[in-house]
């Protein structure tokens, strides 16, 4: 059996030189040998696998939505389920035998030893709650700090991972924050206790380039003063930068692993090679990304038209923040979207991307300016005509679990907007599943609920309810943020499919340049509420004129390069500097 099929062996080895070496003598902080996870009697879900993380050192996981990523990531703080058989040979983290360790015992496991970033900030963190108060907890919970000194380090922890304003957003809720900044909060939160071993599940998903450079430099200093990282993540430029070790996770095994220059640089296993193939790259724009699809042909290109359909009149939108505060959010943006188009808006967490998708979809009004559809100002039609025009501009979330009714089968999310515009539900079957085979589901999924799809059909369910009403302009905030490469390279096919098809025009947002230059045709750059840059896609990504957009691209990690010339050596999804 060679390296690449053994599923269970045990690889620390020297680190690949994408991170400073292991300090503290390599003590192990985490050993897992023949780990097994099922749920009541099903087939185990993770299959056998094994790994162990020395002090100092960053092992990678990656893998796309549903491997067993994350499961196995929870199995190692105790969190894996209620109904959760988790059963291994040896499962030690941090010094404890970890195998059937009672509830009080991971408690105090947790925070102290074990740091664990969730992927899903806003479930996290608790809505009731005070940023400030959610990070103290655990400082206060092992007597790391008194109530006299917390709240100074809790704006220590909140100015190491980036958080501009950090008094203000100390006393903010979660819900006032945006998602990079809870992100951001959540990793405060992690790391306070100062843990030997820190858990990040897809921790820079919502991170912009800036920001996310940021963090991954905190994880850099961590590693160095002996902090041993389980990184989960379907970046693979992120993990090119981090990593010592990574590990290729499908259907619950091992299928590849070995230091990470020679994995990424060299891939010997098929599906690691089709992870790598999915990454939007300078040699992959305007063609498709997914292997079903006929990866690398060019993909059917929608005429864009120079009917003006959508368009933004020096916006201002601003947010009472408390009595003596607020927040400039939006400020004299302008903006025009043209028929069959695709504008990029690009920027950091809190440059208002998604306060401006808002006004344009007039779930918000601005303070000054107006919002232009089919050259009509929304802010002067009277209700019953806005609402005929509703059909007209949909919107795609970047969560769309927290955008969808939990007790609504997929039928009844489809064909909500289709009710909403008067039809009646049961004339709505045959649409829905026409939506259904458009956006590449079986037809028994209507019948499903949000809960019981993976992230990429609930991604596909959300575009399809956006199609439901035949929009002419589709708002997508960050849909494919959340998505592993290879789900995300399906999704960005069927965009461009359906806009080729339909000649649908889209204002996509994302913080992720890579796919932004994959996509657009023009593209916003925006910082502090306002457009610091603008132009046509290659002309802002080859040539930048302005400072932050040069930044915004330097911060970019990139791929490690291959033995072979293999495309996915090229820069992550953006042009070379």
């Amino acid at each position: 059996m060679s390296a690449v099929e053994t599923v269970t062996t045990t690889v620390v080895g020297e680190p690949s030189g994408a991170a400073d070496a292991p300090k503290g003598g390599g003590e192990i902080l985490a050993r897992v040998e023949n780990l097994r996870v099922a749920f009541g009697d099903g087939a185990d879900v993770v299959k056998g696998i094994s790994f162990e993380i020395a002090r100092g050192q960053s092992v990678a996981v990656v893998g796309e939505s549903g491997s067993g990523k994350s499961l196995t990531a929870r199995s190692l703080v105790g969190l894996a389920g209620d109904r959760a058989d988790v059963r291994a040979d040896r499962l030690e983290v941090a010094g404890v035998d970890a195998r059937d360790l009672p509830d009080d015992r991971w408690r105090a496991l947790r925070g102290r030893d074990v740091g664990f970033v969730l992927q899903d900030a806003l479930g996290s963190l608790d809505p009731a709650r005070r940023v400030g108060d959610e990070i103290a907890e655990t400082l206060l919970t092992h007597g790391l700090v008194d109530k006299a000194s917390r709240h100074e380090k809790v704006i220590e922890l909140l100015t190491a991972v980036g958080v501009p304003e950090p008094e203000l957003r100390a006393r903010q809720y979660p819900h006032q924050l945006s998602g990079g900044l809870r992100q951001r909060a959540l990793i405060a939160s992690a790391i306070s206790a100062d843990p030997s071993l820190l858990i990040a599940d897809e921790p820079t998903t919502a991170l912009d380039a800036t920001v996310q450079a940021q963090i991954l430099d905190l994880l850099a200093e961590r590693r160095a003063a002996g902090t041993a990282l389980l990184l989960i993540s379907h970046d693979l430029a992120v993990v090119s930068k981090v990593a010592d070790v990574v590990y290729v996770m499908q259907d619950g095994a091992f299928v590849e692993h070995g230091p990470t220059a020679q994995v990424l640089g060299d891939p010997q296993h098929p599906y690691t090679r089709q992870l790598l193939d999915a990454v939007p790259a300078e040699h992959a724009k305007g063609t498709r990304l997914s292997p079903g699809s006929g990866r690398g042909r060019a993909h059917a290109t929608a005429t864009v038209g120079d009917e003006v359909v959508l368009a933004g009149r020096a916006l201002t939108k601003r947010f009472r923040l408390d009595a003596k505060q607020e927040l400039l959010a939006v400020d004299d943006v302008s903006l025009e979207l043209r028929a069959g188009e695709t504008l990029g808006i690009v920027g950091e967490s809190g440059s208002g991307k998604s306060t401006t998708a808002r006004l344009l979809l007039a779930l918000d009004t601005p303070d000054d300016g107006a919002v232009e559809l089919d050259g009509r100002d929304w802010g002067s039609l009277d209700r019953r005509t806005r609402r005929a025009l509703r059909s007209e501009i949909q919107v795609i979330f970047q969560d769309p679990l927290s955008s969808f009714d939990p007790r609504y089968t997929v039928e009844k999310i489809i064909a909500e907007p289709l009710v909403a515009g008067g039809a009646r539900r049961r004339e709505t079957g045959a649409r829905v599943r026409e939506l259904l085979a458009q956006v590449g589901l079986p037809e028994d999924v209507a019948e499903r609920r949000p809960q019981q799809l993976s992230g990429g059909q609930r991604q596909r369910v959300a575009i399809a309810r956006a199609l439901a009403p035949n929009p002419r302009i589709i708002i997508c905030d960050e849909p494919v943020s959340a998505l592993d490469v290879s789900i995300q390279a399906q999704v960005l096919d069927l965009l461009a499919d359906l806009q080729a098809e339909l000649g649908i025009a889209y204002v996509f947002i994302s913080h992720h340049l890579g796919v932004i230059y994959h996509v657009s045709d023009r593209v916003l750059v925006m910082k502090d509420g306002r457009v610091v840059e603008r132009g046509d896609v290659d002309d802002v990504f080859r040539r930048p004129q302005h400072e932050y957009t040069k930044q915004l691209l330097a911060a970019v990690p990139r791929l490690a390069g291959s033995s072979d010339g293999r495309a996915h050596a090229a820069p992550t999804g953006v042009v070379p500097a």
